[in-house]
């Protein structure tokens, strides 16, 4: 089965041989994916030209209204998107974080409208008075970019990664060419023939480009918006473009990161919040077989405990059920292909020059469902460094897969200060009843992190749980993390917006703003 990319208003296979897709549980061939033959810079003029004029004059309610009819649409053909999900090597819960989790961003957005008038623009913040005898005044007005949001995003959620990105720049008045990694693109394909065929978008609002991006960037304009999801090195190549740099267009980078799970020191064995921090671990370590952005890859545990902590942690993992997906009973699939089974196994064993293995065995795991050598499978491994500030490299290196580090700590402040040497993280989570150590630990931490989560015995049942970014809430991190951030609820949207002060009398700016300015002429 050959994909198709969705430009210019209509489905176009690539020309060439393309890459060859593979079934990660099964190494059945998929599909083949080719971008060659498309013309990106048609494409973003007909995003700018079509896309943009269309959306830009709807207002915000119109907007919201689309996104709520779209996700309504979506839900209701959701299974065939779990059917190309497994494909993947994602289990049914793992899917559910990316289709469903997709879907909801769509309802979150749509919502939002209602914080937004029923214009296609809007004021932000408070008038200011620029004069003694109130003639003359200042406001800050936010319009829609006049170009094309371009995500490029990255393997591990082919739908979500879309979705979430894509509700906010609909919201705000823009256009969308979506470059999925090409790994999983046959999923986001599947998603994106729906939406088009559900003629609930205006023409020109999504675009989509399964194969390689190639040139792509170097077509984009100051009034055009690029976000990139994935690794750092990557993220960096594709933001050092000269014509970026030249466009000063802006540019959203979110990145892999080093992202960590402290257990307080109040949170001996036996406690409720133990518990809890053993099962948020162990949920990180196996979810998409460890493939996330947000997944905890360094465990930091009072030294008086991580002898407690290291055995229950391996008794959580074992008895896991690995395999094909598709299969009842199976608790953790496989990761996305081969290459990065190959490059998962390169970076544990950088990681081994730190750290001894302490649970995990490479070649004498099993595979309840599926040929072990066919699917891209990986059994979930936790490494241990006794001194995590002189073996440093736990750090630096990250193993994207079902991989993870335990480290003792003597006190909140050494706590603080490893979670520092991640260089910059999306997220980081601390399980503790003490609410003291709770306000030190975010308070000092937080320059550090993008998303820090408190988890006790009180919000348990209803937290949504360290790896999971919430639609309204903002995502990304510092440093390492990328310096980016996106969703947050009305923050996200104004990333797609233009930001212009305007002055003039009090009668002029109501009338410009379509709200009363104090000291205007009512009519």
């Amino acid at each position: 089965m050959k994909l198709y990319n969705f430009a210019v208003g209509r489905w176009v296979e690539g020309t060439g041989q393309g890459q060859t897709l593979y079934d990660a549980s099964t190494g059945a061939e998929v599909a083949i994916a080719s971008s060659d033959g498309l013309d990106f810079d048609a494409m973003l003029d007909y995003g700018r030209k079509t896309g943009n004029k269309n959306l830009r004059r709807m207002t915000f309610q119109e907007r919201g209204r689309m996104l709520k009819a779209l996700a309504m649409y979506l839900m209701e053909r959701k299974e065939k998107y779990y059917e190309s999900s497994y494909k993947t090597g994602a289990t049914r819960v793992d899917s559910w974080i990316d289709i469903e989790g997709g879907i909801g961003n769509l309802f979150a957005n749509a919502s939002l409208r209602r914080k937004f008038p029923d214009l296609p623009y809007f004021a932000e913040g408070d008038p200011v008075g620029l004069s003694k005898g109130g003639t003359f005044m200042g406001h800050h007005i936010l319009v829609p970019k006049e170009g094309v949001a371009v995500h490029i995003n990255a393997f591990n959620f082919p739908v979500w990664g879309m979705l979430e990105k894509c509700a906010v720049n609909w919201l705000a008045g823009m256009p969308a060419i979506v470059k999925p990694a090409t790994l999983t693109s046959f999923v986001t394909e599947s998603v994106v023939r729906d939406i088009i065929t559900s003629g609930i978008l205006p023409d020109g609002a999504l675009q989509l480009i399964c194969g390689n991006a190639r040139t792509l960037l170097d077509h984009v304009n100051y009034q055009d918006v690029v976000t990139f999801t994935g690794s750092a090195a990557t993220g960096i190549k594709l933001k050092s473009n000269p014509n970026i740099i030249r466009e000063a267009v802006p540019f959203n980078m979110e990145a892999d990161s080093l992202n960590s799970i402290i257990l307080g020191s109040d949170a001996a064995p036996g406690s409720p919040e133990f518990d809890l921090f053993i099962k948020e671990v162990r949920k990180e370590i196996t979810v998409k077989c460890g493939q996330k952005c947000t997944a905890v890859r360094r465990i930091m545990v009072p030294e008086a405990f991580i002898e407690d902590a290291q055995i229950a942690i391996g008794k959580a993992l074992s008895g896991l059920a690995i395999g094909d997906p598709r299969k009842e009973g199976v608790r953790m699939g496989a990761l996305a292909g081969q290459e990065q089974v190959r490059e998962v196994k390169g970076k544990l064993n950088e990681l081994m020059l730190f750290s001894e293995i302490v649970y995990g065995d490479l070649e004498g795991f099993e595979v309840s469902h599926g040929a072990k050598e066919k699917g891209a499978y990986m059994p979930p491994v936790l490494l241990r460094n006794d001194f995590p500030f002189k073996n440093i490299g736990t750090h630096d290196i990250e193993a994207f897969g079902p991989i993870s580090t335990i480290m003792p700590y003597n006190d909140l402040e050494d706590a603080i200060e490893l979670t520092r040497k991640g260089k910059g993280s999306l997220c980081s989570s601390i399980v503790t009843f003490d609410n003291k150590i709770a306000r030190d630990y975010v308070i000092h931490a937080a320059t550090h992190h993008g998303r820090i989560l408190v988890l006790n015995r009180e919000s348990a049942a209803e937290s949504t749980g360290h790896g999971s970014p919430m639609p309204l809430l903002v995502h990304g991190g510092p440093g390492r993390a990328g310096g980016g951030e996106e969703m947050g609820g009305m923050r996200g949207v104004k990333h797609y917006m233009q930001r212009c002060a305007i002055q003039g009398t009090p009668t002029t700016l109501s009338h410009i703003t379509q709200q009363y300015q104090y000291g205007g002429k009512f009519h």
